[in-house]
């Protein structure tokens, strides 16, 4: 097997130790009480940060969490404050009093603001004590010009983290930002939770695919989110279905756009290879995947981490060829890339992997691909990289 090249970064040394005391503040909008990729990349960071060699401590302030949220990540490495109240007003002076004291008694070395909304006030409070900051960004929500107060934070912010090369092109263009201060730390999957295995029959007597080849989208069905491409989608089933006339579409997730997307079904005649499977929680969606022959999502991603997760369970993926899933799909060597509004391009690409003839289908390969790249010891090493160069900077 060859050894994949590496898309994201350069290759990351982590030989050397945290040997110097590191005191660090973690400032997030809202981590434990609503689910989402960014809620999911910030505890695979919480992850990475316990699993350090000592010594590390860091205090972390959750503007929208209440301390009876389930929180496993509690320790003497990281502790952790609460601010949500009824009122959103009240939450944020409260967390901003705190937040100054805080910063004025224990001068951390590094405050971290988990995202750009927060940006204006972390910089306001970290800059007139000289304490360095970094933005942690995601996606979209920097792909535009932002509001002045936003752009001058992270335009003075020591660095600024985002999850894939695109997101880094993209806000560093249209927010006038030194990319060179822009650093890539990209979501990880854990293989442990996300593994290959069979078809669940009792899945697949649910939603009646026995015997169909099975493309699968996991996304949210809301009426500002089509850009995920499950109309794209299910406009290609048509074309797909004369070459594999058993294939079947499940979709999982919900929202207020799923009435358009089954008349556009219906009116394409491919209604009943259309199943909408609604919310399926995250403990259930490994056994989903495994259903699926192909993972399909035309989307335009700050990243995209249900491709890695496709990946890690043995399936082969097909995204958008202009967002940041370059990153996961390592610029089409794991996966196939078409325009992300194509449907003729969406229909050849899916009867491809179908077929089953490219490498790109071989679950075994592919899972161990994905891993290296983006399994939980790289994202830990490159986290611990960002950290180390940190430190030297002092």
């Amino acid at each position: 097997m060859k050894i994949p090249i590496n898309k994201v970064g350069e290759q990351i040394d982590c030989s050397q130790n945290l040997k110097t005391k590191a005191n660090h503040l973690f400032v997030f909008l809202q981590v434990f009480e609503q689910e989402g990729g960014i809620q999911s990349y910030v505890k695979d960071i919480f992850r990475a940060y316990l699993a350090f060699n000592k010594p590390l401590y860091a205090e972390v302030f959750l503007l929208r969490d209440s301390p009876n949220c389930s929180n496993p990540f509690e320790s003497e490495s990281l502790k952790f404050h609460y601010f949500k109240c009824q009122s959103p007003q009240l939450e944020r002076v409260k967390m901003t009093i705190a937040l100054l004291s805080h910063l004025v008694r224990h001068r951390p070395q590094h405050v971290f603001c988990g995202h750009v909304n927060l940006a204006p006030l972390v910089g306001m409070l970290c800059l007139p004590l000289g304490i360095p900051y970094t933005v942690m960004t995601h996606g979209k929500e920097v792909w535009e010009p932002l509001p002045t107060t936003m752009k001058s934070s992270l335009q003075k912010a020591a660095q600024i983290w985002t999850v894939s090369r695109y997101t880094r092109q993209v806000a560093s263009a249209s927010n006038n930002l030194d990319s060179n201060k822009v650093k890539i730390l990209p979501c990880a999957v854990n293989g442990h939770n996300f593994t290959p295995g069979a078809k669940s029959t009792s899945l697949l007597e649910r939603y009646g695919l026995a015997g169909a080849k099975v493309l699968m989208t996991v996304a949210r069905l809301w009426s500002g989110d089509i850009y995920k491409g499950v109309d794209i989608t299910i406009q290609a089933l048509p074309h797909i279905a004369h070459v594999f006339p058993q294939v079947k579409y499940l979709v999982i997730g919900r929202g207020d756009d799923q009435p358009r997307l089954a008349k556009l079904a219906e009116d394409l005649g491919v209604g009943d290879r259309v199943i909408f499977a609604g919310f399926v929680p995250t403990e259930e969606l490994v056994e989903h995947y495994r259903l699926a022959d192909a993972y399909v999502m035309p989307s335009h991603e700050g990243f995209g981490i249900v491709y890695l997760e496709a990946m890690a369970c043995g399936v082969p993926v097909l995204s958008g060829d202009a967002d940041g899933s370059a990153d996961p799909l390592q610029d089409g060597l794991l996966g196939w890339r078409v325009p992300h509004r194509d449907p003729n391009a969406v229909a050849a690409a899916c009867i491809e992997i179908l077929k089953g003839d490219d490498q790109r289908c071989d679950g075994q390969w592919l899972r161990e691909q994905a891993l290296t790249l983006f399994g939980m010891d790289a994202f830990q090493k490159r986290l611990q990289q960002q950290l180390l160069s940190q430190l030297k900077s002092l």
